[in-house]
């Protein structure tokens, strides 16, 4: 395909993504206070006026915009990040349709493989990120002294939010990066076993610096998950390399050539050589 051909492709594919995410956006921008308020939702609010801590409850605090611009740019940006995460079947297919024609068909079939574990694995680790916002929710306003009013921002709030959905959302492609790696042949199961308490312990540390909150509830919700699905991960490698591999590590599969030794070897006697004439 010439350069040009090329081009032309990358601005079709480019204009399919990027109207499926506007379309989105326009058709979310039609319910942007639904949409708030489900966001906004796991804040514990108070009613205007009332001292933080002032309940049996517990803390609480009063969410504010600051700005006269605030609701607008509220709703633009909430109506933006839900058009390009529900778009991104969308966006996401056109991405390997312009891929595909340079792969073979055994990696069209592992892209394709990758793109609907991915993508699930995403939005499972989004909805828990948002499952888990008002545990951190509660404890951060916790720290709020008992005679003062804390002001949210739902601004802040939603960066907040945002940052925790790409925090979990990525740590669950782990074992999509794993397996990848092992169908590449760049590690295999018996290594990524032997990394288990490397591997547990970088995830319990990486859980507890990517949560926001101090409790250890908020760091369990995300370590817990991502070590089940490194193990997971091991035991598709496993299942690779047995295939790869049928009776051990150093067995030749039935696709696989086989060595040939070609080492030249020194003859322990020389044989008579007879040299006919015509």
């Amino acid at each position: 395909m010439p350069l040009g051909q090329h081009l032309r492709e990358l601005r079709n594919r480019l204009l399919k993504a990027v109207g499926a995410i506007l379309l989105v956006t326009v058709a979310a921008a039609l319910f942007y206070k639904q949409l708030i308020g489900f966001l906004i939702d796991p804040l514990p609010d108070c009613a205007p006026g009332r001292l933080a801590g002032a309940d049996t409850a517990g803390h609480c605090g009063v969410i504010s915009l600051n700005g006269l611009l605030s609701p607008f740019t509220l709703a633009l940006k909430v109506s933006i990040t839900v058009g390009v995460v529900a778009a991104s079947p969308v966006w996401l297919y056109q991405l390997w349709a312009f891929l595909a024609p340079g792969l073979h068909r055994h990696e069209k079939k592992y892209t394709l493989a990758f793109l609907g574990a991915g993508i699930p694995l995403f939005l499972t680790g989004a909805a828990m990120a948002y499952w888990s916002l008002p545990t951190t929710a509660r404890v951060l306003i916790s720290f709020t002294p008992d005679n003062a009013t804390n002001l949210l921002p739902v601004d802040d709030f939603l960066d907040l939010a945002t940052r925790m959905v790409l925090v979990f959302g990525l740590s669950f492609e782990l074992p999509v990066l794993l397996v990848l790696l092992n169908l590449a042949g760049v590690i295999s199961a018996r290594r990524m076993a032997g990394w288990w308490r490397a591997m547990l312990m970088g995830i319990t540390a990486f859980a507890a610096l990517a949560t926001p909150s101090t409790d250890p509830l908020s760091m369990l919700l995300l370590a817990t998950p991502i070590s089940l699905l490194y193990l997971a991960a091991c035991a598709i490698a496993w299942c690779n390399d047995r295939r790869r591999h049928p009776t051990g590590p150093g067995a030749i599969a039935d696709t696989e050539a086989s060595h040939l030794e070609l080492t030249p070897g020194r003859l322990d006697t020389a044989g008579d050589l007879t040299v006919s004439r015509l």
